[in-house]
C-alpha cells in the first residue's frame, strides 16, 4: 500500500471511535498535530506509510484492513462500475471520482453496494440480484489476496514438504489429523461427480476421471478445515447473503488449496526466475494451466508482491465464468461483454498453444495478453467435454519480465480492442455489431461506412 496515495480517512476515523479517543488524544499518541489527522480524517490528506505503521504499532492494527475498507473497495473498483455504458453520456473523470471518494466515502460506498445490487452489473435480465457478481466485488474489495490464509497454508505447506511426497503426506494428514481416507472410485460409480465427502464412511471419494493435478487441489481443499478461523472471519466480515457466503467460502477453500499446493514464497521465486513462464510453473508444482493463472492473481503480498495479472475465462458465445482483476485493475476483467478481436478465441482452434497479443482500449491503455483452451475435467466417460479460452493479462509496461513477451515490441503497434460493442464509440471498426448505448444508430442512403451499424458521434 505504501507505492499509492491512500484515503482512508472513514478508517481511522472508525478505529479512533472504537477505541473511545478524541481526536487530540490520538494525535497525540501518534505524535501528529491534531489538525493534520483531523485532515487524514477527512481524507484532504492521504494516509502517510509512517502514519500507517504508527497506527499499527500503537493500536495493534492490521493495515490491510486499510486497502479492504476503502470505500466501494477502492477508486480502481468504482472506476470499473462507472464505466458501464449506463453512465456513459455522464463523462466523470477521474479527478472527479477522486474528490467524491475523499469527500463522501458514504455515498460512494452506498452507490456501489446498490450498483453491485441492483444495477447492470449484479443482476440478470430480470433484474434480480446475482449473487455470483456480488462476490465477487467482495473477491476485488481485497485484491484477491488474502494473507492470513496464505500464511497459514504456506506453513502446512512446509511440514508437507517435508515428507516429499506432497499428496501422499496430505492423504496421511487427512488420515491422522481429520479421520479421512481418500479413495479413488470408477467412472460408473460417480457418473455426475469427480469428488464427494461422505462423512458416515468418513472417506473423501474422487473420480478416477480427475488428473493428477485436480486429485491434489482436492486434498489440499479439504485441509482448508485447518483454516476454517481465518475463512469464517472473512465470510463473515462480507455482509453477503446464505447464498454469496457459500459462493464465498467455496472460493476461499480454493485460494487456500493454491496457496498450500503453490505455497506464496516458492511460487513466487519461481515466477521471477522462469519470467513467469505458466507451462514451466505447470510442471513444477504439478497443477494445471487454470490453477497457475488463478494463483498468479494473488500474488499481492506486501513487501513480496509480482506483477499484476487479471483473468478471465469465457466459452465459445463469449459467456463470462470466471473474472478476476487482481491487482491490475483492468476494465477487460469487468466488461459485460468482449470484443470480438481480442485473440483469446483464437485458443480455442489452437488447443495445445498458447496465443499472445498487445492490445489497446479506448483510454489508451495497453495490456499484453496470452490465452490458452482449458478443458475441465468431466464427468461420465462419454459426456460432454467443456472447452473455455483462458487468458491472462497485465500492463503492457509489466510485460517485459514476461518469458512469453520476449521478442515483442511493446512500444510498439497495438491491436485496438473494445470492452464490447455496447460500451465503445470506435467509429471505424469493421466488427461492430451494435450502436454503444445511447448513441442513435445512423443510416445513410447515399453511401455506407465499414460497418452497416454506424452511429452518431459525441
Amino acid at each position: 500500500m505504501a507505492d499509492r496515495k491512500l484515503f482512508a480517512g472513514h478508517a481511522v476515523r472508525r478505529l479512533r471511535r472504537q477505541m473511545g479517543l478524541t481526536q487530540a488524544a490520538m494525535a497525540e499518541a501518534l505524535g501528529v498535530s491534531p489538525s493534520y489527522l483531523n485532515l487524514v480524517e477527512r481524507n484532504q490528506r492521504p494516509l502517510s506509510a509512517s502514519l500507517m505503521l504508527r497506527l499499527a504499532e500503537t493500536y495493534d492494527f492490521d493495515p490491510r484492513t486499510l486497502a479492504a475498507s476503502e470505500p466501494g473497495g477502492g477508486a480502481e473498483a468504482i472506476r470499473r462500475r462507472l464505466a458501464d455504458p449506463l453512465f456513459a453520456d455522464l463523462e466523470i473523470d477521474r479527478h472527479q471520482m477522486e474528490e467524491w471518494l475523499a469527500g463522501a466515502p458514504g455515498g460512494a460506498e452506498a452507490f456501489a453496494r446498490a450498483y453491485d445490487r441492483l444495477g447492470a452489473g449484479a443482476g440478470g435480465e430480470d433484474g434480480a440480484p446475482d449473487p455470483g457478481s456480488r462476490v465477487r466485488r467482495e473477491i476485488e474489495r481485497w485484491r484477491n489476496h488474502f494473507a492470513d490464509l496464505d500464511a497459514a497454508a504456506e506453513a502446512l505447506a512446509d511440514e508437507l514438504r517435508m515428507a516429499g511426497d506432497p499428496y501422499g503426506a496430505m492423504a496421511e494428514r487427512l488420515r491422522v489429523k481429520h479421520q479421512l481416507s481418500v479413495r479413488i472410485l470408477p467412472a460408473e460409480v460417480m457418473p455426475d461427480r469427480v469428488q464427494r465427502l461422505d462423512l458416515h464412511a468418513r472417506q473423501l471419494q474422487l473420480s478416477e476421471m480427475l488428473p493428477a493435478s485436480a486429485r491434489s487441489f482436492a486434498l489440499a481443499g479439504q485441509l482448508a478445515w485447518e483454516a476454517r478461523g481465518e475463512i469464517d472471519g472473512l465470510v463473515r466480515g462480507s455482509g453477503l447473503d446464505r447464498t454469496g457466503e457459500r459462493l464465498f467460502r467455496r472460493h476461499l477453500v480454493g485460494y487456500f488449496a493454491a496457496a498450500v499446493t503453490m505455497p506464496y514464497a516458492r511460487f513466487l521465486r519461481a515466477c521471477e526466475a522462469s519470467g513467469y513462464d505458466v507451462e514451466l510453473l505447470q510442471r513444477r508444482f504439478g497443477a494445471s494451466f487454470a490453477q497457475v493463472a488463478h494463483r498468479l492473481t494473488t500474488l499481492q503480498r506486501v513487501g513480496a508482491r509480482g506483477l499484476p495479472f487479471f483473468l478471465v475465462r469465457a466459452d465459445r458465445a463469449g459467456q463470462v465464468s470466471i473474472r478476476y482483476a487482481g491487482a491490475s485493475g483492468s476494465p477487460l476483467a469487468e466488461s459485460a461483454s468482449l470484443c470480438p478481436l481480442w485473440n483469446m478465441f483464437d485458443a480455442f482452434a489452437r488447443a495445445d498453444e498458447t496465443v499472445t497479443q498487445l492490445i489497446e482500449l479506448e483510454d489508451g491503455s495497453r495490456w499484453f495478453t496470452l490465452a490458452r483452451c482449458t478443458h475441465p475435467h468431466a464427468g461420465a466417460v462419454g459426456g460432454v467435454r467443456p472447452r473455455f479460452a483462458m487468458a491472462l493479462g497485465l500492463p503492457a509496461q509489466d510485460a517485459a519480465a514476461l518469458a512469453a513477451a520476449r521478442g515483442v515490441d511493446l512500444g510498439g503497434s497495438a491491436v485496438p480492442v473494445g470492452l464490447g460493442c455496447r460500451a465503445c464509440t470506435r467509429m471505424d471498426c469493421p466488427q461492430r455489431s451494435a450502436a454503444p448505448a445511447g448513441r442513435g444508430l445512423v443510416i445513410g442512403e447515399r453511401e455506407r461506412g465499414v460497418t452497416a451499424f454506424g452511429f452518431a458521434g459525441d
